[in-house]
């Protein structure tokens, strides 16, 4: 009987180990699996980021990326505006590093009419097994909290629980979706940019996903630890590779425009204002 040879015998080896390992592969891969890996930055590191962001707008910071050849692709929907404005000192504005958070829509079957207390028992289990808050415990000075939402007329912002993120450290809110309350969210001056009103609760409609996983707000990658600026042209996302050189060119533009229109200012016998000090 003809032996096979060596180089024979290796090959098949080689294949069988491909195919065990590819079934275990396919195994783990069923369960999920996540291929952005979420980098983790310190507090230190963060507030290093934010002084260089000081006092820039959505308009240089979109020319600092221009700069760094990344021109137009983290400009964020304009469907995604701020509630509120405030003209005279800009305590609308947004510069944080993200925290992010996605909600799916839920398929849970819902419970039909039940008599009130055990409708309040179902809308508290949601919110504890289902539609709960974790990253809370993620937020820290400096903080934007950026939701991926189920767009479905909900209010998984209100007038309470954005105020509980603000305490925690959070200067601001941005999400694809919508939120309730906004009449008080007004009121108490937290910053917040969003599509439109939502009425409903979370049960019943979604669900939370995941935290500080990268995720979509209109149509741009925001990943944990990027630079989220907002103000009245909108949103701009800035990948934190990237960050300190965008904001370095973006002054540049700044300090030519406070310049120019300061002159300009000057001959028209206008007053001067924060925007152009």
């Amino acid at each position: 009987m003809n032996k096979l040879p060596l180089t024979v015998i290796i090959g098949v080896v080689w294949v069988v180990a491909g195919l065990v390992a590819a079934a275990e592969s396919s195994t783990d891969l069923r369960a999920g699996r996540n291929y952005i890996p979420t980098e983790v930055y310190s507090l230190e590191e963060d507030q290093k980021v934010l002084a260089a962001f000081a006092g820039l707008r959505v308009a240089d910071v979109s020319d600092g990326l221009d700069a760094v050849g990344m021109m137009g692709n983290m400009l964020v929907d304009p469907a995604i505006h701020p509630l509120w404005k405030d003209p005279e000192n800009y305590r609308h504005r947004i510069i944080g590093i993200a925290v992010t958070a996605r909600y799916v829509p839920s398929n849970e079957p819902l419970p039909g009419v039940l008599p009130e207390e055990e409708f309040v028992a179902w809308v508290g289990n949601f919110y504890n097994e289902k539609s709960s808050e974790p990253f809370l415990e993620l937020l820290r000075e400096g903080s934007v909290l950026v939701i991926d939402d189920a767009d479905n007329d909900v209010g998984s912002i209100g007038s309470a629980n954005i105020l509980i993120w603000k305490r925690a450290g959070a200067v601001g809110v941005i999400t694809d979706s919508t939120s309730r309350d906004t009449d008080e969210i007004i009121t108490q001056q937290v910053p917040l940019y969003y599509k439109g009103p939502g009425r409903g609760i979370r049960p019943g409609r979604n669900e939370i996903e995941s935290v500080n996983r990268p995720i979509v707000l209109g149509d741009v990658q925001v990943r944990p630890g990027d630079v989220v600026v907002a103000d009245g042209d909108g949103v701009v996302v800035v990948p934190r590779e990237v960050a300190f050189k965008v904001a370095a060119y973006a002054h540049k533009i700044i300090e030519g425009d406070k310049a120019a229109r300061r002159d300009l200012y000057e001959s028209l016998g206008l007053p001067q204002d924060p925007s152009v000090e």
